[in-house]
């Protein structure tokens, strides 16, 4: 099945000419199946190139899937216009009632803030509590995992000596897991992030289990089998040239930043890189999905009932 985005948002056209399937609203009513809805909170300052990223990966998987974007209404976008967050974004108090089999958080470029001093911490903290009850299973990535971590656990993040920047080899520590499904014993993950988890911070809660980690990059990805959270510290849906993209930027930015380790050939930024983690990335998100199919309810109002107490 495809998935289903808003008409009009600019990733349609970009991922028709890629000849991912997509669906209109005519078509999908038609389909005698209720379909994955999914919330993004996106929180990258480039939201069409994310938006485009997120509904690529989650297109991959042969259920229908629903995407809806959600806004701040505490911070004001600087990199995408006023008309396209009115479009296609709704702030969390219009779909507060509304129920999501999963709910995915993206990274921000503010890693290296205290979380408090982050101007819409409170909202991300409030949004973290409606999921508990309106999302059945939730996706952090990057820094939306560390934020979720130290929201729900008080875990901490660590400034890096320096940013930890390119294509490092991952470990799969667990293939019994859905979520590590088909995925090779060891996988390359793109990096890039200025801080980082620890495992020695983890101790106390036997319900965090570390999927998939590093010996050069640390920890990568992190399940919450209490409150089905993913945690994925890196970015499996980032295209080619993102790391690329953000090396020059940060280049023209005048940062002391290194060249990205593992991802130009022969380490020459003349040369186009290759990607070689496009299908891994493809493969986890389907299991994600997989995993909530697989343990969501039929009915949506249902979605949040088995977590009374938490």
């Amino acid at each position: 099945m495809p998935i289903k985005i808003p008409d009009g948002l600019p990733a349609r056209k970009i991922l028709e000419e890629e000849g991912v399937l997509l669906i209109k609203e005519e078509r999908a009513i038609l389909q005698d199946i209720r379909p994955m809805r999914i919330a993004i909170v996106n929180l990258m300052p480039e939201k069409i190139k994310t938006e485009t990223q997120l509904a690529r990966v989650l297109g991959s998987t042969p259920l229908q899937v629903e995407m809806t974007l959600i806004s701040m209404a505490s911070h004001t976008p600087k990199n995408t216009s006023a008309q396209h967050l009115l479009d296609f974004y709704r702030p969390l108090i219009e779909i507060q009632n509304q129920k999501f089999d999963g709910l995915i958080v993206t990274g921000a470029p503010i890693e290296q803030l205290p979380f408090e001093d982050v101007v819409y911490w409170e909202e991300l903290g409030e949004i973290f509590n409606w999921s508990l009850t309106n999302a059945h299973s939730n996706f952090h990535l990057c820094w939306g995992g560390q934020a979720a971590l130290n929201h729900f656990y008080n875990i901490p993040k660590y400034q890096l000596p320096q940013k930890r920047f390119g294509i490092y080899t991952h470990r799969v520590l667990d293939h019994t897991s859905l979520l590590m499904r088909g995925l090779n014993d060891e996988i390359p993950v793109p990096v890039s992030r200025h801080t980082e988890n620890r495992i020695e911070d983890f101790a106390n809660f036997d319900h965090l289990q570390v999927l998939m980690d590093s010996e050069e990059a640390g920890m990568c990805m992190v399940l919450d089998h209490k409150l089905r959270h993913v945690h994925m510290f890196n970015h499996m849906e980032y295209d080619s040239t993102t790391i690329g993209d953000e090396y020059q930027r940060d280049v023209a930015k005048g940062d002391d930043i290194q060249l990205p380790a593992n991802y130009y050939p022969n380490d020459d930024p003349s040369k186009v890189p290759v990607n070689t983690w496009r299908g891994n990335g493809h493969l986890l998100f389907g299991n994600w999905l997989n995993y909530v199919y697989q343990t969501t309810h039929y009915d949506l109002d249902e979605i949040g009932t088995d977590r009374e107490g938490i």
